[in-house]
């Protein structure tokens, strides 16, 4: 790796948090949309294809410093099912920057101790892809670090619609009835079954929606707005967006302040 993500290993060594974070409350899961490649990239005069390489770069450091500071999960929305209406050209490169960087990057990432997962429809990658994501989640499957999940192809609606059909097939079975489904039945169907729901989710170039990622999953979520691009976000504006979430009141709907991890994150 060109740089290194010094995940720790040792569960026991205490957390490196700069200054003005409580490693008591840290957000146990974090989700971001990272937007702004191609603005960051207009910006310098540059393709856009260049803004997606230094976003890969802005994405490493956020994994690395996470892991330090002692957030569990990362969730990344690194590409969305409507993004296959970009031009050919700017969709092929994505598909083999993706692939450049798992061969790349595998490596470090399982002796780091990252576990990954890519959540989303895989059957439509490219078939080298495909072959690589399995790999690595192999690989990686028994790391017991970070949880790196990468939403590839990935649409929140879709995600739902796959989970009520799933169900449905298993009433038509006979195996579920219909009064068995709750909201764990239906989580359970997700991409993202098994991991908890994210605390906080961070997006970046100043856009203020969801854009359909994980439309189920950030019910309670605390949202962190910055005007950086992605490119340019970096270990400060990772600390200011903790902060402000650190800042917050998290009640799910009642009175009382409920801390951080308290609901199993």
């Amino acid at each position: 790796m060109s740089q290194r993500l010094a995940v720790s290993t040792d569960q026991a060594a205490p957390l490196c948090c700069p200054e003005g974070l409580d490693p008591r409350r840290m957000p146990g899961h974090v989700a971001v949309i990272m937007d702004g490649n191609g603005r960051w990239a207009k910006a310098r005069g540059l393709p856009r294809v260049m803004g997606h390489r230094a976003g890969v770069e802005a994405l490493k450091s956020t994994l690395r410093h996470c892991s330090d500071w002692g957030v569990e999960a990362l969730t990344a929305y690194a590409f969305s099912t409507e993004n296959w209406s970009r031009p050919g050209d700017e969709v092929n490169f994505l598909m083999t920057l993706f692939e450049s960087v798992l061969q790349r990057e595998l490596q470090a990432l399982e002796e780091e101790q990252v576990r990954i997962r890519f959540l989303g429809d895989l059957d439509a990658l490219p078939v080298k892809l495909q072959s690589l994501i399995a790999e690595a989640t192999q690989r990686t499957s028994t790391n017991s670090g970070i949880h790196f999940n990468v939403c590839t192809n990935y649409g929140g609606r879709r995600e739902l619609v796959r989970a009520s059909q799933r169900l449905a097939e298993r009433v038509a079975r006979g195996e579920l009835q219909p009064s068995q489904i709750d909201e764990n039945a239906l989580a359970a169907e997700l991409f993202t079954a098994g991991e908890p729901d994210p605390d906080l989710l961070i997006r970046t170039s100043g856009e203020r929606r969801i854009s359909n990622f994980l439309l189920w999953q950030l019910a309670y979520a605390e949202i962190h707005v910055t005007d950086l691009c992605w490119p340019d976000f970096d270990a400060q504006a990772l600390q200011l967006a903790l902060e402000d979430y650190q800042g917050r009141q998290r009640r799910f709907g009642g009175l009382q302040s409920i801390e951080p991890h308290a609901l199993g994150s």
